[in-house]
C-alpha cells in the first residue's frame, strides 16, 4: 500500500487552517496575507481550496469586510483548537523563559480594567518579558469559549456567568462609591441618601456589576434620575468634573478616575452588594508554563494584601 493511501483523505492543510484563523480575525484577505507573509493571490487560492474542501463560502464580501458565514462561525473554535494543539505538539516544552519569549498573551478584560489594571500589568510585562506581546480584548459571553480554545489565556474581572469548569482565583473585593465634581453646588460630605436621590446621574449600564446597582435600587423601591448613559468609562471623569452629575461605580475604577480628574469620592449611601474581581483560566492550560507565569504575575500585582483561605481546586493559581 502506498504511503498516500494510508493518509486520511479530506483533512485540510495546516496552512489553510491558519489562513482561516487569521482571516476570521482580520476580516480582510489583504491583511491576512500580509500577516502570513503571502501574496494576495496566494491567499485567495488557499481560501478557494478551503472553500472546496468544506463545501461552504466561509466568508462573503460586504462593505464592512469579509464577513464569516454561519458555517465559519461554527468551525472557528474547533479550527483554533486544532491549531493550538499542533503548536503545542510541535513546541512542547516544560520551561518558560520570560526574558526571551516572543509569545503573544491574550487577556479578556472589562473596560474598567483597561483603565485600572492594564497600565500596571503592561509595565511589568515589558520589564520581565520585553519581547512578549499583550492583546487585551473585551470580556463577554464568548469568554468561556475563548479560554477553552486557547484563543485567550486569562480573563480578569467580575464574570459570574463563567461556568463551574473554569478555574478562578480571587484578587480583590470591590464596594461602591459615588463620584462628584469638587465644585458640585449641592453635594456635601458625607453624601446622604436624600442628596443621592435628588441628584442627576450618569449611568454606565454595561459597566462591571451594574446589575447589582440596579438590584439595589429595586430593593429600595426607588430610582435615580439618569440624564446621561455612557457605553463605558472612557471620558466619564471629564463629564463628572465639568457637570453637577453623580455616578455610582465600583471603588477601584472610581478612585482611579478621581485621581486622574480631580473628583471627590463618597461612600455610596445606597446599600449595594459588593463583588470580587478575579482571574480566570481553563483547566486545559493550568499546567502550561507560560499561562502559569502570567497568572502568578497577575497575582503578585493585584492580589489584595489580606488573609485568604487556602484556595480550592477551582481557585489554585499554581
Amino acid at each position: 500500500m502506498a504511503e498516500n493511501d494510508r493518509m486520511e483523505p479530506g483533512l485540510p492543510d495546516v496552512k489553510l487552517l491558519t489562513l482561516f484563523d487569521v482571516l476570521y480575525r482580520t476580516r480582510s484577505v489583504t491583511r491576512a496575507a500580509e500577516q502570513l507573509g503571502l501574496s494576495q493571490p496566494t491567499a485567495s487560492i488557499w481560501l478557494g481550496r478551503l472553500r472546496d474542501q468544506l463545501g461552504d463560502p466561509l466568508f462573503v464580501r460586504t462593505p464592512a469586510g469579509m464577513s464569516p458565514t454561519p458555517r465559519a462561525d461554527t468551525l472557528i473554535v474547533p479550527g483554533r483548537e486544532i491549531l493550538e494543539s499542533l503548536r503545542r505538539f510541535a513546541h512542547w516544552d516544560t520551561s518558560f523563559e520570560p526574558e526571551t519569549t516572543e509569545r503573544q498573551f491574550r487577556i479578556c478584560m472589562t473596560d474598567a480594567s483597561h483603565i485600572t489594571l492594564l497600565p500596571t500589568l503592561l509595565v511589568e510585562l515589558r520589564r520581565q518579558a520585553p519581547r512578549a506581546r499583550l492583546v487585551a480584548t473585551g470580556i463577554d459571553k464568548r469568554t468561556e469559549q475563548a479560554l477553552q480554545s486557547g484563543e485567550a489565556d486569562l480573563a480578569i474581572g467580575f464574570a459570574p456567568w463563567l461556568g463551574p469548569g473554569i478555574r478562578r482565583q480571587e484578587l480583590y473585593a470591590q464596594d461602591w462609591v459615588c463620584l462628584a465634581s469638587r465644585r458640585h453646588p449641592r453635594i456635601q460630605s458625607p453624601l446622604t441618601l436624600a442628596d443621592y436621590l435628588a441628584a442627576d446621574h450618569v449611568a454606565v449600564p454595561s459597566g462591571t456589576g451594574s446589575n447589582l446597582l440596579d438590584e439595589a435600587l429595586a430593593q429600595e423601591r426607588t430610582t435615580r434620575r439618569v440624564v446621561l448613559e455612557l457605553p463605558g468609562f472612557l471620558g466619564l471623569g471629564v463629564v463628572i468634573g465639568r457637570t453637577d452629575l453623580l455616578v455610582t461605580v465600583p471603588r477601584h475604577i472610581g478612585e482611579t478616575l478621581a485621581r486622574a480628574s480631580g473628583l471627590t469620592v463618597h461612600p455610596c449611601p445606597l446599600p449595594v452588594e459588593g463583588f470580587t474581581v478575579g482571574q480566570h483560566w481553563h483547566p486545559r492550560y493550568h499546567e502550561d508554563p507560560g499561562n502559569r507565569w502570567l497568572r502568578n504575575l497577575v497575582a503578585r500585582l493585584f492580589l489584595a494584601d489580606r488573609p485568604t483561605p487556602a484556595p480550592g481546586p477551582a481557585q489554585q493559581s499554581s
